[in-house]
């Protein structure tokens, strides 16, 4: 999904209860993460909406 990416409504972005905090589940190389990091929004490749619905619709 192309657009600017929110990592609150993405699948990738999980709870870590190792360190109490969300965090993204993909392994991102160096510059990937220092966007991440550096808060500057960007088309991430790896955005995947986080739609619990999305099976639902497909049984209908």
């Amino acid at each position: 999904m192309a657009g600017k990416s929110n990592c609150e409504t993405c699948s990738n972005y999980v709870f870590d209860e190792e360190c109490e905090c969300y965090c993204c589940d993909v392994n991102l190389d160096e510059d990937e993460m220092y966007r991440f990091m550096s808060n500057s929004f960007f088309n991430c490749p790896y955005y995947r909406l986080d739609d619990e619905y999305q099976v639902v619709r497909k049984q209908m």
